[in-house]
């Protein structure tokens, strides 16, 4: 039939020029005119294979007419709800009126129920003791005739309140429908012969392509999918962030230890022992094995010292010393007591030790104040340092549309001597003077915010034992038209940094967000858990966008 439509629908533009209104051709095989939206689809596969070949060209024209439903159809053969109420019951004084029980009997539950309600409304029945009769002779059935009209031409004229009301009352639908107008195309031929798409061999041998007609290729046309995986949104914003850090000049820590001590993940952090993020409600615990195997013995106890008696010009926590609390196994928290392990191994040419391997693999990176190379530096066996983790933390918090006990974490150190806030945090534009050079005015954060796509920062005090000065980052979302805070960040304590031997002169900035945030904002997810879990869509991942900040 496809072919035979195509033919007459060419037959017919060649005869007249142009078919004003599809819905006046009939489709071969049918008696009446096209006027349904079926047949009108059926024409629409025919005007687009022909279109494909630039034989005929078309507009298309939007219309919306109504149907009836099931009980509307009904309402048309046997009359509405109300007008079989009112057939049901005896006039005024001319029989026993009908009590409630009886007319669902007589009628129906459905019809008793609705056709009650709009009869009495329209003044056609009343009751009379304990049962119902008409209160008038004859009625006009509006409803009926309604339908009636609406069956016939798919609309009432001027009358957009009635079909709405008819459309509530569930007794119409409301269709949406196209015809189309067709004109002859650059190609047009009334053969329906289609063109070749392949310049096969016997072809060339026989100089058949000479007289042969080729489709065109079709440039617009969507490739087909490939088949095999797909990366999880996590993991290319994962990577894109990784991109950042590595143009900037970070090397990345190694972070596959899940399991932590107590001490590297707090205690080396100087974290009080006391600290209630130590709670069994914060923290997951190994049950087994429970205990770590101990530190570095003098590294353990200048840590320990500081902690409980102080030094390096802190008074310390000024509480006992528990070593099984420092020897608990866990799952770390954060990904700072990776970075913990990194800065005290690269301190240990500054104590003078060498380290298992090549301590060079972590220690490089761009000086963030250019110090490296001088004559006058120090010959102490330090060297900067730009140093950037992202992998998961475990955390025992209860889980809702924004938290899950696992998530990622986004982490950056620099080290370098004599550093200041304002490396790490930079300045506003509006407090630029020209002999600053930009790194300085702008500072990391701002950089790796920037490179994010994020170009409005700001910065609240905050606390943090491991931190001081330590901030809360804020960025501006464009989308909420707010300000959300998107990480922390701050400068390590000397409490930390000297029990692993750096000078006193060498300063650490830190700086960490999840990774789970700016993913569900740029994916324009509201629940974690349609991110991360069991209720993640794979025809989601499949068809996710990659992401370039």
């Amino acid at each position: 039939m496809a072919e035979s439509l195509q033919q007459l629908i060419l037959d017919t533009i060649d005869a007249r020029s142009i078919i004003d209104d599809t819905r006046t051709l009939t489709i071969p095989g049918q008696s009446q005119p096209a006027a349904s939206h079926e047949d009108q689809i059926t024409i629409l596969g025919a005007l687009n294979s022909l279109l494909s070949r630039d034989m005929i060209v078309y507009e298309t024209h939007d219309i919306s007419s109504h149907a009836l439903t099931a009980e509307g159809s009904q309402i048309v053969t046997e009359g509405s709800h109300e007008a079989r109420v009112w057939a049901a019951l005896p006039e005024t004084g001319q029989g026993t009126p009908v009590t409630p029980a009886q007319l669902k009997k007589q009628v129906g539950d459905e019809t008793a129920k609705v056709g009650q309600g709009r009869a009495f409304k329209n003044g056609w029945i009343g009751k009379e003791g304990d049962g119902l009769v008409k209160l008038t002779g004859t009625v006009k059935d509006v409803t009926q005739i309604d339908l009636k009209e609406v069956a016939s031409s798919g609309t009432l004229k001027a009358r957009e309140k009635t079909l709405a009301d008819l459309r509530k009352r569930k007794l119409i639908v409301q269709r949406h429908g196209q015809w189309f107008t067709v004109r002859k195309g650059a190609a047009f031929s009334t053969s329906t012969a289609k063109p070749e798409t392949d310049l096969t061999v016997d072809m060339l041998t026989s100089g058949a392509w000479k007289t042969s007609t080729f489709k065109k290729y079709n440039f617009d046309a969507e490739g087909a999918p490939t088949e095999g995986g797909a990366l999880h949104p996590l993991l290319k914003v994962r990577e894109e962030i990784r991109n950042i850090f590595l143009e900037m000049g970070f090397a990345e820590m190694p972070t596959s230890s899940f399991v932590e001590s107590g001490f590297w993940c707090f205690d080396a952090l100087f974290v009080p022992q006391q600290h209630p993020a130590r709670d069994l409600q914060d923290t997951f615990y190994l049950s087994d094995p429970k205990e770590a195997l101990p530190p570095e013995p003098e590294y353990y106890k200048r840590v320990s010292t500081v902690h409980e008696y102080g030094g390096f010009g802190s008074t310390g926590y000024r509480a006992p010393w528990s070593h099984a609390e420092s020897n608990k196994l866990l799952l770390r928290t954060h990904t700072t007591a990776s970075s913990a392990h990194m800065l005290y191994k690269l301190a240990a040419k500054c104590r003078g030790e060498k380290v298992e391997g090549d301590a060079d693999e972590f220690a490089h990176g761009v000086s963030t104040t250019d110090n490296e190379g001088k004559k006058d530096e120090k010959d102490d066996g330090f060297r900067p340092a730009k140093l950037f983790s992202i992998d998961r933390v475990f955390r025992n918090e209860t889980m809702d549309a924004t938290h899950l006990a696992e998530f990622h974490q986004v982490e950056g150190v620099v080290a370098d001597r004599n550093l200041t806030l304002a490396d790490l945090i930079g300045r506003p534009l509006k407090f630029q003077k020209p002999f600053i050079c930009a790194k300085q005015i702008l500072g990391f954060m701002r950089v790796f915010f920037n490179k994010m796509g994020i170009e409005k920062v700001r910065f609240k005090p905050a606390y943090n034992p491991y931190t001081e000065p330590s901030l809360e980052i804020f960025a501006f979302h464009p989308m909420l038209d707010r300000w959300v805070e998107v990480g922390n960040s701050g400068m390590f304590r000397p409490e930390m940094l000297e029990p692993m031997g750096f000078p006193k002169d060498v300063r650490v900035h830190g700086w960490g967000l999840s990774l789970e945030r700016p993913t569900m904002i740029r994916y324009g997810i509201n629940n974690i858990r349609t991110l991360v879990g069991h209720k993640v869509s794979i025809e989601g991942i499949e068809s996710s966008p990659a992401v370039m900040f």
